[in-house]
């Protein structure tokens, strides 16, 4: 249903008639059919210019009208866009950006992988990834096409990907026997394989970096909350890397 047209066009339109009657005394706009033809054709052309031009300003409010709802349907749709759906559109278009941590560390590289409550980047200067919780990401610095680019509509992880916590991948990398490298909120660098994870905290064999767990290459063993996790980066060469 066509929009109702505004009282100010109405009104408009009766300004010009009573207008028209002032300019032009001696002809009868009431009759059109008083007056000679000349007076006549007169007329229906100061209607047909009259109604052009409340045409043009109807059409007129109802684009200024489409652009207010559009306007307002994109704040809504950007008021929904949650962090973790932004950064899974950068993950799928490869994006690189910087992952700035608490303590001020930068860890620059491709965004691969986005999971419940962490990302895990690429490096550019290393052959794994590093595994970072959300809590331990203070910001993610990126240039302006791909910040427009994960503000684009897209959909939000899915199912299976909701499942993959942080916990859910730790445990993953204890399976593995894979040597990492752990970063504490204290500043501690931590090098070993984790012999295990709990529900929120892992158990780490300390030894040397680049090294395969041996019982005797073992000097010690950590117990660490995943709260205190800033990142773990994996000792193995990332998917896809040369």
């Amino acid at each position: 249903m066509f929009p109702p047209v505004p009282q100010d066009v109405t009104c408009l339109a009766f300004e010009h008639i009573r207008t028209s009657r002032g300019a032009h005394p001696a002809r009868n706009v009431d009759n059109p059919y008083v007056g000679s033809a000349g007076s006549r054709t007169l007329v229906g052309m100061e209607w047909d210019r009259l109604f052009e031009d409340l045409e043009d300003q109807i059409a007129s409010g109802w684009e200024a009208e489409r652009a207010a709802l559009d306007a307002e349907t994109e704040r809504l749709r950007i008021a929904r866009l949650d962090l973790r759906t932004r950064l899974g559109v950068l993950a799928d278009e490869g994006s690189t950006v910087t992952a700035v941590l608490t303590d001020a560390t930068r860890v620059r590289g491709r965004l691969c992988a986005v999971g419940a409550d962490w990302a895990a980047v690429h490096p550019h200067e290393a052959a794994g990834l590093s595994l970072l919780p959300s809590h331990a990401v203070e910001l993610w610095s990126l240039d302006h096409g791909a910040l427009l680019t994960s503000g684009a509509a897209a959909e939000p992880l899915s199912p299976l990907r909701e499942r993959m916590t942080f916990g859910f991948v730790v445990r993953d990398l204890a399976r593995r026997r894979s040597g990492v490298t752990l970063r504490t909120r204290s500043g501690a660098v931590l090098a070993g394989t984790i012999d295990r994870a709990g529900a929120d905290h892992l158990d780490l064999a300390l030894h040397d970096a680049g090294s395969p767990r041996r019982a005797r290459a073992v000097t010690g063993f950590r117990v660490v909350p995943f709260s205190s996790v800033l990142s773990i980066g994996t000792d193995t060469p990332a998917p896809g890397s040369s």
